[in-house]
């Protein structure tokens, strides 16, 4: 038999005996599995009881796991000079492996063995995926509140997932749902202790610092011992603990990443320390004060704002008093460059490589210099707290007869506008003709046709698209120039308004109708279009917008040209950042242009199309010539042959 099969085979024969013993963790991966396959035969109140005991096994292993860890780790060996390294680490490193062996033994039946779970399971669990199955158990056994946390556990590690925000939209808009129902089953305390107002909770923020730092020991601690993949022979060798040193030195990133998120917070330590000095200094308490900012010295030791606060501390407690940085910060920061010393040493002589996350410590031995270059990218959260203005200056409109018909101001927002009469009812008529014509079910959307909600159908034509179609006889050319005209009439529109003396470049250019399905719409309560940022991941609960893909990043600027009202629904509205207190609404109407900027400042949805087919132009536009859409050439190519 296999290592999984007698794994298997052992916990079969030991459960009808010891399936109530002390300690007995069930491999999470066997439950995960009988969970799943419950599931699909639609036994929903055993898949429910399997995946949870699957998600508490897995959990389990992870704790035991962090405590041996601790517990064998706690001697941190370093070198004692040049040539004798190899000694100095390889006994230690091969005790605590031992260690870590029996540690974990005694803690887990079945033996550690049988816990060891494929890549695709592990990371299943890594993407919370038992949640996904979860929440649909739930709903299925009538246990709302609990179905609503599983699914909102799920979708704030998954915010890319549309079905499961399209779920989240509906249980935010059903009756007898309790809104401290949204919460995240799996959130870890620092980031649950970062919800703050800083100015009256200097407490937590002290706790949200301390959490941080007690979530980056428990990272490190996994970091030791074997790895998932590691044969015995691999882990005998002195590259093991350089990979175990690099482990450790990713965990600040670890911890500073949100589920579901990419890109780390920047700064996240150095953070906590500016905005405590600051809420030290604000609540009367310098002494404190002066603490937090000669920590954060320790990380920018020539920043100047910092440097000026030091000072006007110092003079305040007197020249005498001792100020110096936290002992928890000073052993981070000393064990942090320690490790990279170790790190750098293997790469210059035994040729290994090195992503080093470098704009979280920053503070550079003069061996350091040598080695490699660094360009430091900075964010000073005091920044962060000044307000943003939702004043800006606009410039003048480009076409006689057009009307700004709600500002910015009137809009409750900030770089938002509404235009009418950009095109006229004859020209809406002509490119509703054209949708009809060219209009193909799930152009855009990657061929599917309810990209959004499927209790509406989608169709669109891009420009290139109806060029081409024009160029094959199969729709008029004047409609499918009329199409380009419009798009570049709004382009200058927005331009000139927004932007005036800076290029902006279509990124992409779509005619879209959304048309509502008959017999679909009783007891409706989902959106046409979830709520959303047009350059960035919308994440309500951390009221953040993170520009990373699968977002279209390099996007500006955002509009929407409507051809028609004749529907019901379909409204465009704007949101605060948590996505549900609503702070504009715009009726489409035939030459209406809404145009606004595409971040966080802007996040925004549509109503259900609840009766009828809702058309537009949907234009988004960038300041970058690389992310420019390639058809202008191809388009100006084509209409210099057909005059011809």
């Amino acid at each position: 038999l296999s290592r999984r099969g007698l794994g298997f085979l052992t916990f079969l024969l030991a459960a009808a005996t010891a399936a109530t013993s002390p300690g007995r963790l069930v491999p999470f991966d066997l439950l995960y599995a009988d969970g799943v396959r419950a599931y699909l035969a639609r036994d929903w109140a055993r898949a429910a009881e399997l995946l949870q005991r699957a998600l508490h096994s897995y959990a389990g292993l992870r704790a035991a796991r962090r405590a041996c860890r601790t517990a064998c780790a706690r001697q941190e060996p370093f070198p004692g000079g040049p040539g004798r390294w190899e000694a100095a680490l390889l006994g230690p490193v091969l005790q605590r492996a031992g260690c870590l062996q029996r540690c974990l033994g005694r803690r887990l039946r079945p033996a550690p063995s049988a816990h060891r779970a494929s890549c695709a399971v592990r990371r299943d669990f890594e993407r919370r995926e038992p949640y996904n199955y979860l929440q649909v158990a739930f709903f299925q056994l009538k246990k709302l509140d609990q179905a609503v946390s599983a699914a909102h556990t799920f979708f704030i590690a998954n915010p890319q997932h549309l079905q499961m925000r399209e779920d989240i939209e509906k249980y935010r808009r059903m009756s007898g749902v309790k809104s401290d129902s949204f919460q995240d089953l799996e959130a870890a305390p620092h980031w649950v202790r970062a919800q703050y107002e800083y100015l009256q909770a200097v407490a937590w923020l002290e706790e949200s610092l301390s959490e941080a730092l007690s979530a980056l020991e428990e990272c490190r601690a996994l970091c030791e011992g074997p790895w998932e993949d590691e044969d015995e022979e691999e882990k005998m060798q002195p590259a093991h603990y350089i990979q175990v040193l690099k482990c450790r030195q990713q965990c600040v990133l670890e911890i500073a990443t949100k589920p579901g998120r990419i890109s780390a917070t920047e700064d996240f330590i150095p953070s906590h320390l500016d905005l405590l000095q600051f809420a030290y200094n604000q609540v009367g308490n310098q002494t404190l004060a002066a603490e937090c900012a000669a920590s954060y010295l320790l990380f920018y030791p020539t920043d100047e704002a910092m440097l000026e606060k030091m000072k006007q501390y110092r003079t305040e407690l007197g020249e005498d008093t001792a100020v110096t940085a936290r002992q928890s910060i000073q052993h981070y920061v000393q064990r942090s460059l320690m490790e990279k010393k170790l790190i750098y040493y293997a790469v210059e002589h035994l040729g290994e490589t090195f992503n080093d996350p470098v704009s979280i410590i920053l503070i550079f031995l003069p061996w350091f210099h040598q080695l490699f270059t660094i360009t430091v990218v900075r964010i000073h959260f005091s920044s962060l707290l000044m307000p943003i203005c939702a004043c800006f200056s606009t410039g003048p409109l480009p076409f006689e007869g057009i009307a700004v018909t709600m500002d910015s101001q009137q809009m409750n927002g900030t770089q938002r506008v509404v235009f009418d009469r950009v095109l006229t009812e004859s020209e809406c008529k002509d490119l509703l003709r054209l949708t009809k014509a060219a209009g193909e079910a799930g152009d855009g959307y990657r061929a599917r046709r309810s990209p959004h909600t499927p209790h509406e159908r989608f169709e669109g034509l891009t420009v290139l698209k109806a060029m081409q179609l024009a160029q094959n006889g199969d729709v008029e050319w004047r409609d499918a120039k009329l199409l380009l005209q419009a798009s570049e009439k709004s382009r200058k529109i927005i331009e000139s308004y927004f932007t005036p003396g800076k290029k902006l470049h279509f990124s992409f250019t779509h005619l879209v109708c959304r048309r509502a399905v008959d017999g679909e719409q009783e007891g409706r309560m989902d959106l046409s279009h979830p709520v959303h940022a047009d350059n960035c991941l919308l994440d309500p609960e951390g009221q953040e917008c993170w520009k990373e893909p699968p977002a279209y990043v390099y996007r500006d600027y955002s509009g929407i040209l409507y051809l028609n009202d004749d529907f019901q629904g379909g409204g465009l509205f704007f949101t605060e950042m948590d996505t549900v207190t609503v702070t504009a609404e715009v009726r489409p109407k035939c030459g209406r242009l809404v145009a606004f900027s595409s971040g966080k400042e802007n996040p925004h949805g549509v109503w259900a199309v609840s009766r009828g087919r809702r058309c537009a132009i949907a234009l988004w536009y960038t300041h970058s010539r690389e992310h420019a859409e390639q058809v202008k050439g191809y388009v100006e190519e084509t209409n210099t042959s057909t005059s011809k």
